[in-house]
């Protein structure tokens, strides 16, 4: 059996479709989709390819920001435990922040992102960690409060650090 897009010797190589999605605007840049399937139209194509994108996103941040990438097990179930457990901390991250930020705007502004209307994975990490640090530096220093000078600087950058 030979897979689906593979070159076999001897015969010609498989044909693909290229589909090209173009902003009639021509605000934002053309798209430019490929796909072995040649009976399904250009619409699908692109369709198939924009539901896969959240997936990609999810894999991304899962491997980058929560270490699932470099699994420090690398024997019998160890790698797979490993990238379920990542894939879970997503979720449980995901939820913690959709359900203790409704309705407002929680992430830092920053001068670069001036036009940013949702959050990213890293915006809703950040928010974890720095309302993990808050919390624990207020049981550190219960008796001596920081000023707000000192505490808000301190947390954003707990916050923004790996």
């Amino acid at each position: 059996m030979v897979p689906s897009g593979a070159v076999v010797p001897g015969l010609p190589p498989p044909l693909t479709r290229v589909v090209v999605v173009r902003d009639p605007a021509g605000v934002q840049p053309d798209d430019f989709f490929v796909t072995s399937q040649l009976a399904g139209a250009p619409a699908e194509v692109a369709a198939g390819y924009a539901g896969r994108w959240s997936i990609e996103v999810t894999n991304r941040d899962a491997k980058q920001a929560l270490g699932g990438e470099d699994p420090q097990s690398w024997k019998g179930d160890g790698p797979a435990r490993a990238a379920a457990l990542s894939l879970w901390l997503h979720t449980a991250v995901w939820c913690w922040y959709l359900a203790t930020n409704t309705g407002t705007t929680s992430w830092r502004p920053r001068p670069w992102y001036t036009r940013k209307r949702t959050p990213s994975f890293a915006d809703a990490l950040a928010a974890l960690r720095r309302t993990l640090w808050q919390q624990r530096i207020a049981v550190m220093s219960a008796c001596a409060r920081l000023p707000a000078e000192i505490l808000d600087p301190l947390l954003d950058t707990l916050a923004e650090a790996a």
